[in-house]
């Protein structure tokens, strides 16, 4: 079992930056491909970023590939996701979540874990 908690979100103008992070409990973390999705208001949850679990691959959605950084530290069982040049419709709740796969984990029915969120809101 892994339990997943994220901080690192708050409120910030467009065009600043935001680092989130989701620390993993469990030995396993190592083991597990990492993803970022979010969710805004009376939207579906929607994917993110996705990491592999040696960091040599990544992926990210067309909305934040050039913006957005998704990083991990196997060592402090921590995965990362670096937001810049943020703008207002990056504005919603923010999940990391384990995916135990070799899929790249677009859909998020391949992830058994998931953190409670943390929200990012971006003022305009």
């Amino acid at each position: 079992q892994v339990q997943l908690v994220e901080s690192g979100g708050g409120l910030v103008q467009a065009g600043g930056s935001l680092r989130l992070s989701c620390a993993a409990s469990g030995r396993t973390f190592s083991t597990y491909r990492m993803g970022w999705f979010r969710q805004a208001p009376g939207k579906e949850r929607e994917f993110v970023a996705s990491i592999s679990r040696n960091r040599g691959s990544t992926y990210y959605a067309d909305s934040v590939k050039g913006r957005f950084t998704i990083s991990r530290d196997n060592a402090k069982n921590t995965v990362y996701l670096q937001m810049n040049s943020l703008k207002p419709e990056d504005t919603a709740v923010y999940y990391c979540a384990a995916n135990p796969t070799l899929r790249v984990g677009v859909s998020a029915s391949v992830y058994d874990y998931w953190g409670q969120g943390t929200q990012v809101t971006v003022s305009s």
